[in-house]
């Protein structure tokens, strides 16, 4: 059987690609479709799963654990998305004014990114330390009795938080980068306008940026719905805390999952948060319509 030069060519490309195919095949769209019937059954990881329909999503809104995870991940993720963007794009702004020290300024606002998840969170259980923190300790030099921050249910929120602003140099570095994109014949003929440098930042600097803004809104908003990493390192040095509060979302998932062994419930609420993510994002995007300016070729 003779192939033609053009089936020859092709054929080579999909074997050059086949590794990567059957990769997405066993390790992406299989357990995305298992889990999607993981999700209609009550599945005890040992024993056969048992078909019970859409009785998962409905047990969802009667766990009051599933309730306060939800909460408490939305309530994260509203301060954390306004916050970083509104930091970052100072911090950016600061940057491109060319001020002295500014590549140690760079360096120090994307170093925390690097620090690997583990070691940061060890870092911010000895500052965050009720006792003998290095915060507290400060605040006890002025006189200033500090919070517990790790062991308070709101305290403990806070904390994560500061720790989510305290990590925005990827943001920083993007926002910079596109800042240093926007025309210095925009800053001119708005200058020549009377525009003053904060009028300028408002009218020229956002709207000429505002893709990266809207990539990092959606990228920063979906790492904060799925919080997972840093209240599970935070919550192993805290023995007498509250353990519910750090529980997140995907915190709540994972202890359904590997420690309550529900891996139906789990599936069905990754689902959950997976349409929530998506109907979100899209929900964000359409709202951008006339907020995002994209430049012409």
């Amino acid at each position: 059987m003779k192939f033609s030069a053009r089936a020859r060519t092709d054929l080579a490309g999909y074997l050059w690609i086949s590794p990567w195919i059957l990769g997405f095949l066993l390790f992406m769209l299989l357990p995305v479709g298992l889990s999607a019937y993981y999700s209609l059954t009550d599945y005890p990881v040992l024993e056969a799963p048992i078909y019970v329909g859409f009785d998962n999503y409905a047990r969802m809104w009667r766990e009051p654990d599933f309730r306060d995870a939800a909460l408490r991940t939305l309530l994260y993720a509203a301060a954390v998305v306004p916050l970083c963007t509104i930091l970052a794009l100072v911090l950016a702004a600061l940057l491109c004014a060319g001020r002295r020290l500014t590549g140690f300024l760079r360096a120090a606002i994307f170093l925390p990114t690097l620090v690997p998840m583990v070691a940061a969170g060890m870092v911010w259980m000895w500052l965050l330390n009720g006792g003998y923190g290095l915060i507290n300790q400060s605040l006890a030099l002025f006189g200033i009795q500090g919070p517990n921050w790790l062991g308070d249910g709101p305290m403990v929120l806070c904390s994560l938080i500061i720790i989510a602003v305290w990590g925005v140099g990827h943001s920083v570095v993007i926002y910079e980068a596109a800042m240093r994109e926007v025309p210095v014949s925009l800053y001119e003929a708005a200058a020549l306008d009377g525009m003053g440098p904060v009028a300028r930042f408002w009218h020229v600097t956002l709207p000429m940026i505002s893709p990266a803004i809207l990539f990092n809104v959606v990228t920063l908003m979906i790492g904060s719905l799925q919080l997972f990493g840093m209240p599970a390192v935070l919550s192993k040095s805290n023995e007498g805390a509250d353990p519910k509060a750090f529980t997140f979302y995907t915190n709540e998932m994972f202890n359904q999952a590997f420690l309550n062994g529900q891996m139906g419930y789990a599936s069905a609420m990754a689902w959950v948060q997976l349409l929530f993510v998506l109907a979100l994002t899209g929900f964000t995007f359409a709202i951008s319509g006339r907020l995002v300016h994209y430049r012409g070729g």
